[in-house]
């Protein structure tokens, strides 16, 4: 991890090799809500997922309550 404290409430999320500090555009296909999210930690560690989002990102896309879902992302900052 990057050293930050984990905070649900920001819009965060983790990815196995993107720089800490990289910043995503995550898009729900099934609605067309957008979050843009910080890199700030590594994973997921589970095979065919590619990230990990905080709850406050998962809430505004709208799928919390899936638990998993896929998404559209698109790197802002290389």
């Amino acid at each position: 991890a990057s050293g930050e404290r984990f905070n649900s409430k920001l819009l965060t999320a983790a990815h196995l090799s993107l720089p800490f500090g990289s910043l995503l555009k995550v898009t729900n296909p099934s609605n067309s809500q957008s979050v843009i999210v910080r890199i700030n930690d590594r994973g997921p560690y589970i095979q065919n997922r590619v990230i990990d989002l905080s709850r406050a990102a998962a809430d505004l896309l709208g799928i919390t309550r899936l638990g998993v879902a896929q998404v559209e992302i698109e790197i802002l900052n290389p």
